[in-house]
């Protein structure tokens, strides 16, 4: 009952915030385009789905073109990606984000695409974060006493928006962070996916945390 009355809020919910958000959609993607060359949509590596299987995250393009492929292949940005994986996947100071793209990540309006992603079923409006492949590999030869965690993780659909992301965001290490997911998906409820939703908006409009 709990998984068929979640997908019905996942629906409806995505469908209506798809439609609420449908102005600051098109401004973004107009900044987009004058701001920087290069398409609307961020051409970036698949995450890691429910039980394992991968799919394409929409996100808004915050970067330059080629900014994931360029991080992990460019000798000049050897030393950025190092950096890029001792902080738990996480820049604070990254030199491939646009100036549009430092606003609307900062807000999360580059998440508003994932609305889609939640009516094809590949998320939910509340979850896990969605992590990518090689990410969670490096993270756990990191952190090894994650790896339970990181299947319970797993077990459930990510989120657009998540028990961590209201409790921190990318102030927390991805030990921290995984923890807080496997606790939520023990512990989900309709009630959880209420007080996270709640939370959220202050989140996107503090910017607190993000990077």
């Amino acid at each position: 009952m709990h998984a068929f009355l979640k997908r019905s809020i996942d629906l409806l919910g995505s469908t209506i915030l798809a439609l609420v958000f449908l102005p600051i959609s098109l401004a973004v993607a107009i900044a987009i385009v004058i701001d920087s060359p290069g398409p609307i949509f961020a051409d970036t590596p698949m995450r890691v789905g429910k039980n394992g299987k991968p799919f394409k995250l929409f996100k808004f393009r915050s970067m330059i073109v080629n900014a994931h492929t360029k991080l992990r292949t460019d000798p000049n940005l050897r030393k950025l990606y190092q950096e890029y994986k001792k902080n738990s996947y996480k820049l604070r100071k990254d030199p491939r984000v646009t100036s549009v793209g430092r606003f609307i990540r900062k807000h999360s309006l580059d998440e508003i695409p994932q609305f889609l992603n939640v009516m094809k079923g590949d998320m939910s409006l509340v979850g896990p974060r969605p992590y990518y492949a090689d990410e969670l590999v490096e993270q756990q030869r990191k952190y090894p006493h994650t790896k339970d965690l990181v299947k319970i993780v797993l077990s459930a659909r990510p989120g657009i928006t998540g028990y961590w992301q209201v409790s921190g965001r990318s102030e927390v290490n991805f030990d921290k962070r995984i923890k807080l997911d496997a606790d939520y998906v023990l512990k989900r409820s309709l009630l959880l996916d209420i007080y996270i939703l709640l939370k959220s908006p202050w989140a996107m409009i503090s910017g607190k945390g993000a990077v």
